[in-house]
């Protein structure tokens, strides 16, 4: 991360927008960028890089060129959590997913975790 601070321009509209540092445009070197902006703090801009882009900065603000995380870590983390009895009885519940074709088990579970990753449902209390 730069500790310099840099003048930071962005303009976003839908899915077109510009970035500018320092009065420069480098919007067609940026895939994407995180603004993140604290009280009585700088704001922090990380850069996401096109790929066609060689590695190249001139600039003033507090920058980071990010990287994409390794999913690996995280996807162990959520699975070391979950209760495989809980899994079991959830995914046997889940009428829709169980139709007799083969590895319906499986094919159920699978599903149901990425309902569970993604919050879009959540398991059942047992209480």
């Amino acid at each position: 991360m730069d500790d310099q601070e840099h003048w930071v321009r962005i303009t976003a509209e839908h899915t077109t927008g510009t970035v500018a540092l320092d009065g420069r445009d480098i919007s067609s070197k940026v895939s994407g960028y995180d603004l993140r902006h604290r009280a009585g703090q700088p704001a922090e801009l990380v850069l996401f890089l096109s790929p066609k882009v060689k590695d190249e900065f001139d600039g003033l603000a507090r920058v980071a060129v990010g990287v994409s995380p390794d999913p690996g870590p995280a996807a162990a983390a959520f699975l070391s959590a979950i209760d495989a009895g809980e899994l079991e009885r959830n995914a046997l519940a889940r009428y829709d997913l169980l139709d007799g074709q083969p590895h319906e088990m499986t094919r159920a579970m699978l599903a149901l975790l990425q309902d569970w990753a993604s919050g879009r449902w959540q398991p059942e209390v047992s209480g």
